[in-house]
Protein backbone atom coordinates (compact mmCIF):
# COMPACT_ATOMS: atom_id res chain seq x y z
CA UNK A 1 0.00 0.00 0.00
CA UNK A 2 1.78 3.25 -0.72
CA UNK A 3 0.58 6.82 -1.00
CA UNK A 4 3.56 8.25 1.59
CA UNK A 5 2.47 11.93 2.54
CA UNK A 6 -0.73 11.96 0.38
CA UNK A 7 -4.22 12.64 2.20
CA UNK A 8 -5.56 9.11 1.27
CA UNK A 9 -3.61 5.26 1.64
CA UNK A 10 -4.00 3.62 -2.08
CA UNK A 11 -4.96 -0.57 -2.60
CA UNK A 12 -5.91 -1.66 -6.20
CA UNK A 13 -8.86 -3.83 -6.24
CA UNK A 14 -10.11 -6.01 -9.47
CA UNK A 15 -7.70 -3.33 -11.55
CA UNK A 16 -9.23 -0.15 -10.17
CA UNK A 17 -7.49 2.42 -7.67
CA UNK A 18 -9.14 2.82 -4.35
CA UNK A 19 -8.04 5.77 -2.28
CA UNK A 20 -9.20 5.54 1.54
CA UNK A 21 -8.66 8.79 3.46
CA UNK A 22 -6.53 9.17 6.54
CA UNK A 23 -9.12 11.80 8.54
CA UNK A 24 -11.11 14.65 8.43
CA UNK A 25 -9.34 17.46 6.58
CA UNK A 26 -7.92 14.38 4.08
CA UNK A 27 -11.48 13.34 3.73
CA UNK A 28 -12.31 16.57 2.22
CA UNK A 29 -9.23 16.81 0.31
CA UNK A 30 -9.73 13.16 -1.33
CA UNK A 31 -13.84 13.96 -1.89
CA UNK A 32 -13.27 17.79 -3.34
CA UNK A 33 -9.97 18.03 -4.81
CA UNK A 34 -9.32 14.18 -6.17
CA UNK A 35 -12.17 12.40 -6.89
CA UNK A 36 -12.88 12.95 -10.19
CA UNK A 37 -17.20 13.09 -11.17
CA UNK A 38 -17.87 9.46 -12.47
CA UNK A 39 -15.63 7.96 -9.60
CA UNK A 40 -17.49 6.18 -6.49
CA UNK A 41 -17.44 7.32 -3.27
CA UNK A 42 -18.48 5.40 -0.20
CA UNK A 43 -18.44 5.92 3.47
CA UNK A 44 -20.23 4.50 6.60
CA UNK A 45 -24.12 5.31 7.30
CA UNK A 46 -25.83 6.08 10.07
CA UNK A 47 -23.74 8.97 10.83
CA UNK A 48 -20.97 6.98 12.07
CA UNK A 49 -17.35 8.72 11.99
CA UNK A 50 -14.75 7.15 8.96
CA UNK A 51 -13.11 7.41 6.34
CA UNK A 52 -13.99 8.59 2.46
CA UNK A 53 -13.59 6.33 0.29
CA UNK A 54 -13.18 6.90 -3.75
CA UNK A 55 -12.78 4.52 -6.19
CA UNK A 56 -11.36 5.63 -9.20
CA UNK A 57 -13.02 5.01 -12.89
CA UNK A 58 -11.69 7.80 -15.00
CA UNK A 59 -13.11 5.77 -18.00
CA UNK A 60 -16.48 5.63 -16.53
CA UNK A 61 -16.93 1.77 -16.69
CA UNK A 62 -19.47 0.07 -14.97
CA UNK A 63 -17.71 -0.96 -11.68
CA UNK A 64 -17.83 -4.65 -10.86
CA UNK A 65 -19.95 -5.52 -7.85
CA UNK A 66 -17.29 -7.50 -6.02
CA UNK A 67 -14.73 -4.39 -6.18
CA UNK A 68 -17.39 -2.17 -4.79
CA UNK A 69 -18.41 -4.93 -2.14
CA UNK A 70 -14.46 -5.03 -1.57
CA UNK A 71 -14.21 -1.40 -1.39
CA UNK A 72 -17.28 -0.99 1.17
CA UNK A 73 -15.34 -3.67 3.44
CA UNK A 74 -12.38 -1.18 3.87
CA UNK A 75 -14.84 2.06 4.52
CA UNK A 76 -16.30 -0.08 7.26
CA UNK A 77 -12.81 -1.11 8.33
CA UNK A 78 -11.40 2.50 8.75
CA UNK A 79 -14.57 3.52 10.63
CA UNK A 80 -15.91 3.65 14.33
CA UNK A 81 -18.11 0.58 12.97
CA UNK A 82 -15.05 -1.56 12.51
CA UNK A 83 -15.57 -4.10 15.52
CA UNK A 84 -19.47 -4.60 14.43
CA UNK A 85 -20.33 -8.22 12.55
CA UNK A 86 -22.05 -6.30 9.36
CA UNK A 87 -22.19 -2.41 8.59
CA UNK A 88 -24.23 0.01 6.37
CA UNK A 89 -21.81 1.52 3.60
CA UNK A 90 -23.51 4.00 1.20
CA UNK A 91 -22.03 4.87 -1.87
CA UNK A 92 -22.97 7.61 -4.65
CA UNK A 93 -21.27 8.94 -7.64
CA UNK A 94 -18.49 11.48 -6.65
CA UNK A 95 -20.65 13.89 -8.29
CA UNK A 96 -23.53 13.33 -5.84
CA UNK A 97 -21.49 14.53 -2.66
CA UNK A 98 -21.64 18.21 -1.53
CA UNK A 99 -20.22 19.67 1.44
CA UNK A 100 -23.29 22.00 3.38
CA UNK A 101 -22.68 25.70 3.80
CA UNK A 102 -20.16 26.11 7.34
CA UNK A 103 -19.84 22.28 7.55
CA UNK A 104 -16.79 20.84 9.57
CA UNK A 105 -14.42 18.81 8.14
CA UNK A 106 -15.61 15.54 6.93
CA UNK A 107 -19.53 16.69 6.83
CA UNK A 108 -21.12 15.76 3.09
CA UNK A 109 -24.38 15.26 1.98
CA UNK A 110 -24.93 12.74 -0.44
CA UNK A 111 -27.85 12.24 -3.00
CA UNK A 112 -28.34 9.30 -5.09
CA UNK A 113 -26.94 6.76 -2.74
CA UNK A 114 -27.51 2.60 -2.90
CA UNK A 115 -26.73 1.01 0.65
CA UNK A 116 -24.86 -2.03 0.57
CA UNK A 117 -24.51 -4.13 4.45
CA UNK A 118 -20.36 -5.57 4.29
CA UNK A 119 -18.52 -7.01 6.94
CA UNK A 120 -15.14 -4.70 7.62
CA UNK A 121 -12.03 -5.77 6.53
CA UNK A 122 -8.26 -4.72 6.77
CA UNK A 123 -6.84 -4.22 3.19
CA UNK A 124 -3.89 -6.80 2.65
CA UNK A 125 -0.49 -5.18 3.62
CA UNK A 126 -2.15 -2.39 6.02
CA UNK A 127 -0.46 -2.36 9.01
Amino acid sequence: MSSKGRPYRTVEVGGFKVLIGRGEHDNDELTFRVARPHDLWLHVGGGTAGSHVVIQNPDDLEIPREVVEKAAAYAAWFSKARNAARVEVHVCRAANVSKPRGAPAGLVHISREKRLKVQPEKPGGEG
